[in-house]
């Protein structure tokens, strides 16, 4: 995989980036929306695919990227496909923080050290390049202004910071209400996307820590022939932060 383009977690993380505060919205939903954003990329990629409300890998080849290839192997070696729910409810920790390393890495963002109560050090990310934000904004207010069906990859983004709650962020207020509905039907544009989505919302909503005590998330059956997970899935491992890396983000 090239690196001309940007991967989806990548653009949700710069969505929810607040361009005069340099913190993130939604924060504890992001970190579930990034891990979503992983698998929708990967399917993008050809390496997994939905199946049912699971998910397998079908082409266990590396993409380049680092980080999803982390995520991929991971997959790989559960040998079976897994419940969505289960891989986004999974512990990652760290992952917002490895992608906005990345983004640093990469140019698209730089840290501003501070302090929380003149004390705690915290560490705000400013973009380098409003332009980025703008264009990937752009491309969600297309989809919900002209009502034309965006492409996988829009639709996928929609339905993600549908899940996370992020339009609120991007449309506030009464005003703003149109616009988070549109986003919201966005999310039947893409399978896949609408799959991880809804296993993020599910998440959110405990189906997740239910499903994994071996119950069925309310208002949903259990599929057939599906064992009671006694294990949390696992997900991209906590990165180690290294020299201004190792402050707290602020939220």
């Amino acid at each position: 995989m090239g690196r001309s383009r940007r991967t989806l977690p990548e653009e949700l993380l710069l969505l929810a980036l607040d361009p005069t505060t340099g913190t993130t919205a939604q924060p504890q939903s992001l970190d579930l929306g990034l891990a979503g954003a992983q698998l929708v990329e990967l399917a993008l990629a050809g390496r997994i695919a939905p199946d049912g409300d699971r998910i397998a890998v079908v082409v266990p080849r590396p993409t380049g990227d680092p980080t999803l290839d982390c995520a991929l192997e991971l997959l790989r070696r559960r040998g079976a496909p897994v419940r969505a729910v289960h891989w986004i409810g999974g512990p990652r920790l760290g992952l917002r923080q490895t992608y906005l390393s990345h983004l640093e890495r990469c140019g698209m963002v730089h840290a501003v050290a501070g302090q929380m109560c003149g004390v705690l050090p915290t560490t705000r990310y400013q973009a380098t390049d409003n332009e980025i934000s703008r264009e990937i904004r752009a491309r969600l207010d297309s989809a919900i202004r002209t009502g034309v069906p965006p492409d996988p990859r829009t639709a996928a983004l929609a339905a993600l910071a549908h899940a996370v709650g992020l339009g609120k962020h991007l449309y506030p207020g009464n005003e703003g209400r149109s616009s988070r509905s549109r986003l919201r039907d966005l999310i039947r544009h893409d399978p896949m996307g609408g799959l991880v989505a809804h296993a993020v919302m599910d998440v959110q909503n405990g189906a997740g820590a239910q499903a994994r005590r071996g119950g069925a998330p309310a208002g949903r059956p259990a599929a057939a022939g599906s064992r009671p997970v006694t294990e949390p899935a696992r997900g991209v491992p906590m990165q180690p932060h290294h020299g201004s890396m190792a402050r707290a983000v602020a939220h």
